[in-house]
Parts: structure tokens; sequence; C-alpha cells
């Protein structure tokens, strides 16, 4: 009798993977992209599963590198298109922490340095300038990245002003409806001003704020607290702000880049015309600076740290 010979063991096919790179700025997260060549197929699925922070990398959007002349619509001037979508795979127009970590990982992909003096971005809101800056004073000596965020508009106007908001805010966790004023960076924000600290902590952003009229594109939302002023040794006036926020497609997250410039122009548009025009913004994630220029532009300013590569197992995501 012959013996059968056993059957070969199956081999398992190797899994698809993807490497990414999980970076902040201020605690605001992203998982981080190289397509340079514009030859992924980046889903909304595949954006949910990767920012997924239990079953995924983890982040409060993806952000992909790729050139600008694989993107349409990028604008002219750049050379890199920072493509960024929520966690839960809608695009956004932009993202003012994103964008200084995008620099941070041009950077560490060797395809940009500060040496080689500002980086002009594109984005869905237009063109972005990076350069690398000193921290402020207050915060300490770490790397930071200050960005041209462009015009940032109150979008009433003066009546907004006088009308004390253009929009009604209902938070959960607080009893009395509030006053919001929408403000556009590029992305749509309205802020909200509080009297005191006890009412930002109270505050639950576990559900998103109902904001009347409701936005057509939806809308971030900031709950701030005026903290006072001082001046540097420099002589300059600097103003500050406590601040949570609620933003669109995502939740409650550690930090806004946008959302802090919005807040910065908010408080100091009602404030008048002697205000500061520095403000540090403090959010759970730590502390950026924002600048209103004489133009209109405002300048954001902050740390951009990346903490890990990841090696993704694509098969393993969940399904």
């Amino acid at each position: 009798m012959t013996a059968t010979a056993p059957a070969p063991a199956a081999v398992a096919a190797p899994q698809a993977r993807l490497a990414v790179v999980k970076g902040h700025g201020t605690r605001n997260d992203f998982v981080l992209l190289d397509d340079r060549d514009g030859a992924l197929d980046v889903t909304p699925a595949l954006v949910r599963l990767l920012c997924d922070r239990r079953g995924g990398v983890g982040g409060d959007g993806l952000i992909r590198v790729v050139r600008a002349g694989h993107v349409p619509q990028a604008p002219a001037g750049a050379q890199w298109f920072m493509d960024y979508r929520n966690a839960d795979g809608s695009l956004a127009q932009m993202c003012g922490n994103g964008v200084r970590v995008f620099a941070r990982y041009l950077e560490h992909l060797g395809l940009w340095s500060p040496a080689d003096g500002d980086l002009p971005v594109g984005t869905r809101a237009g063109l972005r300038t990076v350069r690398a800056v000193p921290a402020a004073p207050e915060v300490g000596d770490v790397a930071w990245f200050a960005v041209d965020m462009g015009p940032a508009t109150v979008v009433g106007g003066p009546d907004a002003l006088a009308d004390g908001g253009d929009a009604t805010v209902e938070v959960d966790g607080l009893a009395v409806t509030r006053p919001g004023l929408s403000v556009d960076v590029g992305n749509p924000h309205t802020v909200v001003v509080l009297a005191q600290d006890d009412d930002l902590d109270r505050a639950d952003l576990s559900h998103a704020p109902r904001v009347l009229p409701v936005p057509a594109d939806g809308t971030n939302v900031e709950l701030v607290v005026p903290a006072g002023e001082s001046r540097r040794a420099d002589g300059t006036l600097v103003g500050r702000l406590r601040m949570r926020v609620h933003e669109r497609g995502v939740g409650e997250t550690q930090s806004c880049g946008t959302g802090a410039c919005a807040a910065a122009v908010a408080v100091r548009a009602w404030a008048g015309p002697d205000a500061p025009a520095v403000w540090l913004v403090d959010v759970p994630g730590g502390t950026v600076e924002v600048t209103a220029r004489p133009d209109g532009h405002v300048v954001l300013a902050g740390p951009a740290v990346l903490v890990a590569d990841v090696d993704v197992a694509l098969d393993a995501l969940p399904a």
C-alpha cells in the first residue's frame, strides 16, 4: 500500500499593508499618509477605519500628502497639497493644527526643510504658508510652526457685533441658550463667550451644540472664556482665552487651530479697537498663539509633533 503524501500546508496570503504616521498639534491628532504621487484611493470608509480609536490607528482626522499637480483644485503656488478628511470621512477645507503637522511631516519625509524658507501649502481653503518660529515665551522652549491662515471675517459684520451675535447656541449642560458669532476662517465657526470657567467646565460637548439658524455646511462651535491681558518684556500686549471646541464631523477635540483663530477674532472684535492683536488660546491639549495682522489675516502658531510610525494591516481593520 502506497502512503499518500500529506497535502502541503496552506500558506496565508500576505496582508495588504499601509505605512502611516501618527502626529498631533496640541493633541489635535491625525493619521498622516504619504501619497505624494496620488496613487491611493482614499475612500471615506478607509478614513473612518484608520481614524477609529479602538479598531484603527486613531485620530481626529486623516491628512494625505500629495503633490499639488495631482490635485485639480490645488491653488496656484503650492508644490504640496494637504488633503484633509474629518474622522467621519467627510472632506474639510482646512485645519490649522493639521497644516502645522503637515509641514512637520514633510520635514520628516525629507521633502521640505525650514532652512529652505517658507512652505506654501495648498488646501481646499486656498494657499497657506508655514514657517518655523520660536515658541511663545509664556509656553517654553519647544519647536513651533506658524501659519498664515489668510483672512478671518466676522460673517455678519458690524450688525452682528452690535446685536451680540448672529446665531443662538444651545449647549448640553448649560441652562441658558447663548448668542453665537459666526466667523469664517476658510471653514465655518460659531463662537460663544461664557462668563466664567465653571460654565466652560460644565458644558457637555459629547453631543453637538444646536445652532440656529442651522448653518448650511455645518459649523464648528467654540466655547470661550476671556482670561485677561498681560504685557511681555518687549512691550507686546497679549490677551488670553480658555477654549473648548466641538468640531463638525468629529466631536469634541483637544484643540482646533482654526477654532482658536475664530475665538480670538470674535473676542477681539467684541472688545473693540484697543484690544490686543496677539492672543494666547489655552485648549485642553495645550496652548497656541493667534496674531491678528493689520491686513485682516490671522497667523496661528503652535507645536507640531510626530509620535509614531505605524504599519497598518488593512485586512485586520474592522469591517
